[in-house]
């Protein structure tokens, strides 16, 4: 079966939902087999009050801008089919499903707790399990896994889900992209695609041949798979 994960990412009005602070735009990218699909979901939400100014100075997203952007409700069952029986990979997700939760708790409409309709992946708490005693923040695991951010000024919920994707695939996948040209500049054309060729001023390979008693020893070896097998690959004309 096909494992289907949601990399969410929330901004909001605010820190804590108790005091009344909502979710102002939400950004999701979806991974099919760790793989993108370019299936998105992203949208701006009118929250219906004003946007603490320590929030406006992390995302830059202004009370004026949402002015005439939907309300939750006008998006939440299009949301709530979107990420349904999704696993959902989140960078310190108590923080989003906290107002997610909230959020769709204020429609009471029946929806119940994320938990309930999708799984949950916490990248942070995975982090600092692999990196204990480190900075784990999202700009810390770019440098870390060698994933471009420098477009990332400013918080956005669809910019740092595209970012977490990248970086979860690293975490979790080892290497995701080969660049073999790492001495050239960023903005050369090999750079930007095509065929990455290594420096042809580059030191050559050290070659170790195998010494007289190494090889004795691997013809041994070779007599007794012969001899156990009747047939050894690697005797074979």
């Amino acid at each position: 079966m096909a494992r289907r994960q949601i990399v969410l990412d929330t901004e909001t009005t605010g820190i804590d939902p108790k005091q009344g602070h909502r979710i102002i735009e939400i950004g999701c990218v979806e991974l099919m087999n760790r793989r993108l699909t370019g299936n998105n979901f992203h949208v701006y939400i009118n929250p219906q009050r004003s946007i603490e100014e320590e929030a406006i100075d992390v995302h830059g997203i202004t009370n004026e801008f949402l002015r005439d952007k939907p309300l939750f409700r006008d998006i939440a069952q299009e949301f709530f089919d979107y990420i349904k029986g999704a696993e959902l990979v989140i960078h310190n997700a108590p923080f989003d499903i906290g107002h997610m939760d909230n959020e769709f708790a204020l429609l009471n409409q029946g929806y119940q707790n994320t938990h309930s309709f999708c799984g949950v992946l916490d990248t942070l708490k995975m982090a600092r399990d692999l990196h204990p005693g480190q900075k784990n923040n999202l700009d810390a695991l770019c440098r870390r896994y060698d994933v471009d951010n420098t477009k990332r000024t400013l918080h956005g919920a669809l910019l740092d889900s595209e970012i977490l994707a990248d970086v979860y695939l690293a975490m979790t996948g080892g290497q995701v992209k080969l660049n073999l040209n790492q001495n050239k500049d960023d903005s050369s054309e090999d750079q930007k695609g095509g065929i990455r060729r290594l420096n042809s001023d580059r030191a050559p390979l050290v070659v170790i041949a195998a010494s007289e008693a190494e090889q004795s020893a691997h013809q041994s070896r070779l007599d007794i798979v012969q001899k156990e097998g009747g047939h050894c690959l690697w005797r074979a004309e």
